[in-house]
């Protein structure tokens, strides 16, 4: 190539850069300062957030829906500097809206579930619940998953799309749960002696919400033994602790007065060849 081509290539260079030059200049800084302005606006938002009333799964949605925004307008007056038109950029975020939504459906879709679980609040973080076999308590409701952790130390992660659709098994909702022991006993043995027992052991528990009934019932005569029901009350939080404890507890009380549970048995008689 000739010395000419190189000058020209110079000329139209420099010329390019004396153009767009203080426009780029002038995007960098505003794309500077906005990155730095965002940082805190969302250090504001968070700590307002924090000092009012507003539920913590709320909290994370709205601070993960504010920087996604934040961005896109950032993105947009940076754009503008640099000379694309409105209408060019309303074009533009339109054809990839759609592209965009035609390919994340899915994100889309758990985009409104987010939007449903808080509006309709059927949980909230700290919440025990059962979606899809899955149990555990909430750690994290962002704009498009729901976090859980269970009770072995798992996290799940589950999309929003697919819990909004799905049964939601609130287990703390309600301040107080009903613990329900199935017992067995021998026909022999005294309905109102059972009564006073298994009553007397589960009363003991510390837990127990008093102000709420202690049941023992028979609920069923099987072919071998009749079926018992007890059942108490405590606060949903304490549900798994107190079960196992109350079952222990009416097992010590019933050892205590002697009352022994059947254990199934068989009877062989054998022919005398005789």
């Amino acid at each position: 190539m000739d010395k000419n081509f190189w000058v020209k290539l110079k000329s139209q260079l420099l010329e390019f850069l004396l153009e767009i030059g203080p426009e780029l200049i002038y995007a960098l800084v505003i794309l500077i300062f906005g990155i730095f302005l965002i940082k805190i606006l969302m250090r504001i938002l968070k700590g307002t957030l924090r000092k009012s009333r507003v539920e913590l799964s709320l909290k994370t949605f709205l601070e993960s829906l504010s920087v996604f925004l934040l961005y896109g307008f950032l993105f947009f007056v940076v754009g503008s500097i640099l000379g694309i038109k409105t209408t060019s950029f309303i074009a533009v975020f339109g054809a990839a809206g759609i592209a965009i939504g035609l390919a994340l459906q899915g994100s889309l879709s758990n985009f409104a579930g987010g939007v449903l679980i808080l509006v309709f609040k059927p949980f909230k973080i700290g919440d025990l619940i059962n979606v899809n076999d899955n149990l555990g308590f909430v750690e994290q409701i962002d704009i498009l998953y729901t976090r859980i952790k269970t009770f072995d130390g798992r996290i799940i992660t589950m999309p929003n799309g697919n819990v909004s659709n799905s049964d939601v098994d609130n287990r703390t909702m309600e301040k107080y749960r009903r613990i329900d022991l199935d017992l067995k006993f021998s026909f022999d043995t005294d309905m109102d002696e059972i009564r006073r027992v298994v009553t007397n052991g589960m009363n003991t528990h510390p837990k127990l919400a008093t102000h709420l009934p202690v049941d023992v019932w028979l609920n069923e005569i099987g072919e071998y033994q009749m079926k018992i029901k007890a059942r108490c009350w405590v606060e949903s939080i304490e549900f798994w602790p107190a079960y196992w404890e109350q079952l222990e507890a009416v097992k010590k009380e019933l050892d205590r007065e002697g009352i022994i549970i059947p254990i199934p048995k068989h009877k062989i008689y054998k022919e005398d060849p005789a």
